[in-house]
């Protein structure tokens, strides 16, 4: 039924879609309307148990409104965000692209966000009682030099909510934000949030796991400096990977030369490679979530085989709808 659906929601601008297909699904789902989807195939990894493996990416459900739609069908964990410390309204529209022929997405949408005190107040009022990642960022105007102030911020405040924390340094889409994954400024950011994270378990007597969300666009000299920093750190997880800026495997298709982030299958082999190189790092020492370009089992299979223990889908989902979380599933 779903490409039904989606030949109606591609008949509406992204963002337009967008809005009208979360809202529908949460009316349907208030309504009874949606089965609730149990797909089980537990497995643990952080020290969490999750049902399964397969989770959806944050950038869907930035301010955690639709929370409880979206695990009625059968993710394994939820991640919501990306939210900053107060509300903005990210970048003007048009910010969102498809690429259909490529099953791809361009976005700038910019950390568009209703700040982190509303989406506290949302996952309040979800019944929702699975593993749920919260996504955290910086505002746009607050300057790089002064990023770590914002993560603080919304590290403290999402910490008794959240079963682990997801901190974005990779969105192409916030200026000079992409610089904190190297060298003194990751170590500097990391060990700020590794020292609040000691003092906040010991507040709250729980232990949330810290995850780095990272980009794809990494040369190999800058994985392995960028390894041993999260060793070093002693970091919980990375989320591999973000969008991608390069546009090969997109040339001359309409939307192609938009800026912004790229995601979908183009994507995939991209964000494999960084998971495998990762993983051959780590030595099983921090577990990768592998996230990017997961359209199909196979994809599903060999970012598992890279290395990612879990999986997270977005574009896959828009273009394919509910029935890839279960074609991830199977993979494993």
């Amino acid at each position: 039924m779903y490409p039904l659906i989606r030949k109606i929601l591609f008949s509406l601008p992204p963002e337009t879609a967008h809005h009208f297909s979360l809202k529908s699904l949460r009316l349907l789902n208030k309504l009874g309307l949606i089965k609730q989807a149990k797909i089980a195939k537990p497995v643990s990894v952080m020290g969490i148990d999750f049902p399964n493996h397969v989770g959806l990416a944050a950038g869907l459900d930035k301010d955690g409104e639709y929370i409880d739609a979206l695990a009625a069908l059968g993710f394994g964990f939820i991640e919501v965000g990306t939210v900053t410390p107060r509300p903005q309204s990210g970048n003007p529209q048009p910010r969102l692209f498809r690429l259909v022929e490529s099953e791809a997405i361009i976005n700038r949408m910019g950390f568009n966000n209703k700040g982190v005190d509303y989406l506290i107040e949302q996952v309040k009022k979800a019944k929702y009682t699975g593993v749920l990642g919260i996504n955290i960022g910086k505002n746009f105007d607050t300057a790089v030099e002064n990023a770590v102030d914002d993560y603080l911020i919304c590290l403290k405040k999402v910490y008794p909510y959240a079963s682990y924390i997801t901190v974005n340094i990779s969105s192409p889409n916030t200026p000079g934000l992409r610089t904190l994954q190297y060298g003194d400024e990751l170590r500097d950011l990391l060990e700020a949030l590794k020292q609040e994270q000691i003092k906040l378990k010991e507040k709250h007597r729980r232990y949330v796991p810290i995850a780095i969300k990272i980009a794809p666009d990494l040369e190999s000299h800058e994985i392995k400096a960028m390894a041993d920093v999260f060793l070093e750190q002693d970091i919980d997880c990375l989320i591999a990977t973000n969008t991608t800026l390069a546009r090969d495997a997109v040339k001359g298709q309409p939307h192609s030369e938009e800026q912004g982030g790229l995601s979908g299958k183009p994507v995939s082999q991209k964000s494999t490679e960084v998971i495998k190189q990762f993983s051959q790092y780590f030595a099983g020492q921090i577990p990768i979530i592998g996230v990017g370009g997961v359209s199909s089992t196979q994809d599903a299979k060999d970012k598992l085989n890279a290395g990612a223990s879990l999986l997270q889908i977005y574009t896959g989902f828009v273009y394919q709808g509910a029935g890839l979380i279960r074609l991830c599933v199977r993979a494993k």
